[in-house]
């Protein structure tokens, strides 16, 4: 049989296990400090990494942004030069009917000035020769008539 000694250590000892394992129970988990740097750790590594991510999409988007600003500046300079270069042409083009008429305008003026010329050149020619014709005539004249005796000249 068992003694009573033995039944009353029993009784505590079941009574001392609810208890210790009520207090085990209440008690915080014993954590580690390495195992809680690590998870710290890892923790700052894994928002370290989200980071970067966030900053690698943001300096993408810029640089999109700065690639359409970029696009719409040349497309903007493209349509100014079309613009320019379209004006200028009508320019020249412009230009280069008036010196067109003005060279026109300058050989019309040329062959009047030309015909002119002629004109008088022809007149002197033509009053000359009458002159010399006339002078002729007389000269022919006065020898003939000095020739056939009358021995006279008049005019000299």
């Amino acid at each position: 049989m068992v003694s009573q000694k033995e039944q009353t250590k029993k009784a505590v000892k079941q009574e001392e296990q609810p208890a210790l394992v009520e207090e085990v129970g209440s008690v915080e988990p014993v954590t580690d400090p390495i195992t809680e740097l690590l998870g710290r750790a890892q923790n700052a590594y894994a928002a370290y990494l989200e980071a970067q991510k966030e900053v690698a999409k943001a300096y993408k988007g810029r640089e999109q942004q700065f690639l359409r600003s970029y696009k719409e500046a040349e497309e903007q300079a493209n349509i100014i030069y079309e613009t320019s270069d379209a004006q200028a042409l009508k320019v020249r083009e412009k230009a280069e009917q008036k010196a067109d008429e003005e060279c026109e305008k300058a050989k019309e003026k040329a062959m009047e000035v030309y015909q002119e010329s002629v004109r008088q050149a022809s007149m002197v020619r033509k009053e000359s020769v009458e002159q010399a014709w006339q002078a002729y005539r007389e000269s022919a004249e006065q020898a003939w008539t000095f020739f056939q005796g009358n021995g006279t000249v008049e005019g000299n």
